[in-house]
Parts: structure tokens; C-alpha cells; sequence
């Protein structure tokens, strides 16, 4: 008989998957320096942690806390929703977010996939018994703070414009730079595309053929962009051209609130003449005015003064094409035409045409054209017919 000895099994550790989050509300030098000593720290933390496996530091600049659009904070999500996380790190619960709605929603989701949270400030695990009661408290006091910050900065500014003080990103206002005092000085170069623009209206130019003549010339706008007809009209509205200043144009409803939205009433507004050194003549803007006006009254709209309006007809439902802009004011603006039908009543009564208005710049159109759009390899074709042959 042969007896065989069995060496009982040595149970395999098994390590906890652990990451950490950590989070800055801006871009700057400081705050930058910030976020990398605290992604140091965590990975040395995570790392000289037997019982941890290191999975990552996921870090985000220049995003706030009160909303959840922040990409490297998504990323993370989602590998928890893949299974392959099993504990979040993170300084507290203000870096995790500020609104309490989405401090818990996330919590409590991430609870459901077996990831703990762990705030080291508030010393709160949210695995624990008593995780989510103290979360609750402790993040409504998160988004005190933040609506408390938020009300600080607009007494500030207000007290800015009370005082007569502007506030100005000279890097996306034409014509003008600061000096160390902070004072608006004109820049020779770009204040000479602004007295052009103003000159070419008076003689008679619209917007579009303006916008049209600056891309031609490779002229960019002072964010590196292309000219559109309404950046045209944005500068010649804009009163500081004339060295006078409108205070809050613009302003935000509540510290949730990341979107400007024009102030119509809803805030106080302060007008200062004779703010700084006009670039134009206080007599030629009221004379642009009177002509931008007088422009509009005799067309209806300002819409129907681009050349192409009423002319381009959608193939697939016969509907005109409407000039739009997307993502007006920002970096990334661009003018297309695109069906009004699709427009108006969505894709069920057509599925649409859109061109952008850079490829129908060197189109000659003079009469109704059908615009007909068409795939290939996986590039947008386009084709154009006159409406009186079809």
C-alpha cells in the first residue's frame, strides 16, 4: 500500500485593484505642480501597498467638480464598469465633485459594481456601514463651499465694474493687448483689420463678402479661425471699438451654471465712455450702426443678405437649404447649409443635406441650385443642378 503525502494548498493573495483620483479646477503653473505631487504620491502610496495592484492615477486640469463631463474622471467609470477596478483613492470629497447629486449618484452606482470609494480627508469608506449617511452630510457641505466660492468671485466682479474696472481676454479681442498696468493698448497690426472691416461696410461691402475677402487673403481671425459673417457682425456691434465699454454683456445663473447666457436685465450692466484708446472713429461706428439698421429694414432679416439665401434646394425632400452656424463663438465655429426641413422637423421628414459654406465659396451660383449629397468611401460628394433643368 503506498501512502501519499498531500502539502495542503497556500491560499493565492490576491491583490486589491486600486487607483486614485485627483483633480485641479485650472490650467495654472501652480495648480499644475499640484496635481503632479499628488499623482506622485498616490502612485508611490498604491505601489508600496502589498495588498494593492496598482491600476493608475487619473488626473484632471481645468475642469470643475460641479459638473461630470471631466474626460480622465469618465475613464476611470468606465473601467470600474468593466470589472477592472476594485477601490478608488481620492484627497476628498470636494476633489471627487462638488454636487452632492453627483457625489452620490456616482457612489452609489460604483457601490453596485463593488468598487469602494475611499476619501482620505473625510476618512470615509464607502463600502462601510455607515459610508452613504456621512456622504451625504459631508457633501452637502462640498457644494456649500463651492456655491459659497462662486458668490465671492461674482461680489468681486461686480465690485470690478462697479469701480469701472474691465475684465477682458485680450487673446480673443481684436485690435487690442494689455500693458503691465493691466490697460487696454491697440495693437497696430489687428487694428488694422478692424478699421478695414468698418471701412469695407460703409462702401457698401455685407458681412459675408468681407469674411469671404479676409479668408481669401489668408487673414485669420485673432483665434487662428476662419472669417464667417458673423464674426464680421460681432465687430462691428462691439462698442469698444469706439473706446467706450459695456460691462457684463454676459453672466452666469448659479455656481452649477458653466454656460454664459446674455444679459438682458437679469444682472446690472455698466456702460464707461471713453474708456480706453478708440480704434475707430465714435462718428463711423454710429455710422455702421445706422447702415447695419438700415440693412436689416430693407432685407427683413439680416440672415437674407448672404448671396446664396433662397437659392440651394435639398435633393432628397425639395426643401431650401438654411444657413446655420455651429458652435457660434467658439474655436471651433463653422457655417453650413443644411435642410430646413431636417432642420425643423427632424430626420422622420428627411434625412438631410448639410454642406459647409467654405465649399460653395467658389461655386458660382446664380439661381436655384439642387444641392445632392452622396457617400463614397466613406467621404461626403456633392453635386450641384439648376432647379430649371430638372
Amino acid at each position: 500500500m503506498k501512502v501519499t503525502i498531500l502539502q495542503p494548498k497556500v491560499a493565492e493573495h490576491i491583490k486589491k485593484r486600486v487607483c486614485a483620483y485627483a483633480r485641479v479646477s485650472t490650467d495654472s503653473s501652480k495648480q499644475g505642480e499640484s496635481i503632479q505631487n499628488q499623482m506622485s504620491y498616490y502612485e508611490q502610496h498604491i505601489r508600496e501597498n502589498p495588498d494593492y495592484g496598482f491600476v493608475g492615477v487619473f488626473a484632471d486640469r481645468g475642469h470643475t467638480g460641479t459638473k461630470d463631463t471631466r474626460p480622465e474622471f469618465q475613464r476611470m467609470i468606465e473601467l470600474c464598469r468593466a470589472g477592472e477596478i476594485d477601490c478608488i483613492l481620492t484627497k476628498s470629497i470636494s476633489r471627487f465633485a462638488r454636487n452632492t447629486t453627483i457625489v452620490l449618484e456616482y457612489v452609489r452606482e460604483l457601490k453596485l459594481l463593488g468598487v469602494e470609494v475611499h476619501f482620505e480627508k473625510e476618512n470615509i469608506k464607502t463600502l462601510s456601514k455607515d459610508g452613504e449617511l456621512m456622504l451625504t452630510v459631508l457633501s452637502s457641505f462640498a457644494e456649500e463651499e463651492s456655491r459659497s466660492v462662486s458668490e465671492n468671485l461674482k461680489w468681486r466682479v461686480k465690485n470690478k465694474f462697479d469701480r469701472g474696472e474691465m475684465i477682458i481676454n485680450t487673446s480673443r479681442f481684436l485690435g487690442y493687448d494689455k500693458d503691465e498696468y493691466g490697460e487696454l493698448i491697440i495693437n497696430k497690426k489687428e487694428a488694422a483689420i478692424v478699421r478695414r472691416i468698418f471701412e469695407d461696410y460703409i462702401a457698401g461691402n455685407g458681412a459675408f463678402k468681407i469674411a469671404n475677402a479676409l479668408n481669401v487673403e489668408g487673414i485669420p481671425t485673432v483665434a487662428g479661425a476662419r472669417w464667417h459673417d458673423t464674426t464680421v457682425l460681432h465687430i462691428l456691434k462691439n462698442e469698444k471699438y469706439k473706446g467706450d465699454a459695456l460691462l457684463q454683456k454676459y453672466y452666469r445663473p448659479d455656481h452649477l451654471c458653466k454656460k454664459n447666457k446674455r444679459n438682458i436685465g437679469q444682472r446690472d450692466s455698466y456702460y464707461i465712455e471713453d474708456n480706453h484708446i478708440p480704434i475707430i472713429s465714435k462718428e463711423m461706428w454710429e455710422q455702421v450702426q445706422m447702415e447695419l439698421k438700415k440693412r436689416i429694414k430693407n432685407t427683413g432679416t439680416s440672415r437674407n443678405r448672404h448671396p446664396l439665401s433662397g437659392l440651394l434646394i435639398c435633393s432628397k425632400c425639395g426643401s431650401k437649404l438654411k444657413r446655420r452656424v455651429w458652435n457660434s463663438g467658439k474655436d471651433c465655429e463653422k457655417a453650413v447649409w443644411q435642410c430646413s426641413n431636417y432642420v425643423k422637423n427632424g430626420k422622420d421628414a428627411c434625412s438631410g443635406t448639410v454642406i459647409a459654406d467654405e465649399l460653395l465659396s467658389g461655386i458660382n451660383i446664380k439661381d436655384s441650385t439642387i444641392v445632392k449629397e452622396w457617400v463614397m468611401n466613406g467621404q461626403k460628394h456633392y453635386s450641384y443642378t439648376s432647379a430649371s433643368r430638372e
